[in-house]
């Protein structure tokens, strides 16, 4: 994290309405630059910069050159809109989320109720997933209309059936939570926490659950519980205290932030795609009180808006990428406590 900011030039833009040739225009990265930033100064897209420029992933460097406009046949006329994301069938509207959409901010957008939409969509929590459709008007106005798909985990659950009254397993899923598991399981989340020993809400995709059946004295359960995998999570950060600062860095060769988060969630079988501390937050939900291995986001340090992550690790402190080195800090340091946004938890 740096906390001086990175003052961002301005590229011109060489454009006409009534040229023949439109010519595309280039913008050098500075640091504290993200595609999300640099988009939204250009009128466009992260999806267009990543296609113009061949980019995998969201990630980029300072002084790194950047197409941001298409070599194109310049019109007097207006461009045609791109297809909105709100797709109206026989008396009934859809919405496909997107990475980062909320419920209150669709029906916002929507001028509808959050009520409204959980009724339409037979939803019993605020969690969604993108790709999944929403519909933002009532169905039962429409006699042909066809709702909107119930929302559904984004890959089929895998729950082994009870052998010889043996307790059934659940694996999880990315994207699951307890509640959502409970729920299909017809019980509470006390009970599967109680089932599984958790002593948190914590859990990681690809480890197995019960859902069903009694843990006894001569069975020990099998499944390894949410805090021993917060346990190894806060072991393999703490591997790599006094790791070097580096800017863009994802291995023990040098760490920024959001680099360091990717790896140790990655090395506990996570499975991020690298990305910002502001891409974390957009891919997390807010906890109201923090557990070990829960992420700890800060705003406006060395440019506006989230800018710099940790691993909550209990005591009101948290292990990070600082200035210099992979550090343990206090909350209740003066900048921290001051720069601090919020706890959340990886969905």
């Amino acid at each position: 994290m740096k906390k001086k900011v990175a003052t961002i030039a301005t590229a011109a833009i060489l454009s006409s309405a009534f040229a023949s040739t439109a010519f595309a225009d280039t913008y050098t990265v500075k640091k504290g630059d993200t595609l999300s930033h640099i988009a939204r100064n250009y009128s466009t897209t992260v999806s267009n910069l990543k296609n113009l420029n061949g980019l995998k992933s969201d990630l980029i460097y300072p002084n790194q050159k950047l197409t941001v406009s298409k070599t194109t046949e310049a019109k007097p006329s207006t461009p045609a809109p791109s297809t909105p994301s709100t797709t109206t069938t026989t008396g009934t509207s859809t919405y496909t989320i997107k990475s980062g959409d909320t419920l209150s901010a669709i029906a916002s957008k929507h001028k509808v109720s959050v009520a409204n939409l959980k009724s339409w969509n037979k939803l019993t929590s605020d969690l969604i997933f993108p790709g999944q459709k929403l519909s933002v008007s009532d169905p039962a106005k429409g006699s042909t209309s066809t709702p909107a798909p119930a929302p559904s985990a984004p890959q089929a659950p895998t729950t082994t059936a009870p052998s010889n009254g043996t307790a059934s397993t659940y694996k999880i899923q990315s994207g699951d939570t307890l509640g959502k598991i409970a729920q299909k399981h017809n019980m509470t989340v006390a009970q599967l926490k109680a089932l599984n020993n958790l002593s948190s809400d914590l859990i990681y995709a690809g480890k197995t659950l019960k859902v069903s059946g009694q843990a006894t004295s001569s069975e020990p359960a099998k499944e390894v519980a949410s805090s021993t995998s917060s346990d190894q999570l806060i072991k393999d950060a703490k591997a790599l205290l006094g790791t070097p600062y580096a800017w863009g860095g994802s291995s023990p060769k040098g760490f920024d932030c959001s680099g360091f988060i990717y790896y140790v969630y990655n090395k506990s079988g996570k499975g991020l795609a690298r990305t910002s501390a502001e891409g974390y937050f957009s891919r997390s939900y807010y906890v109201d009180k923090a557990q070990p291995g829960d992420l700890v986001f800060f705003e406006n340090t060395y440019k506006k808006g989230i800018s710099h992550v940790g691993i909550y690790l209990g005591n009101n402190e948290f292990i990070h990428a600082g200035n210099d080195a992979v550090e343990i800090s206090s909350l209740n340091n003066s900048y921290y406590k001051k720069h601090f946004d919020s706890f959340k938890r990886f969905y």
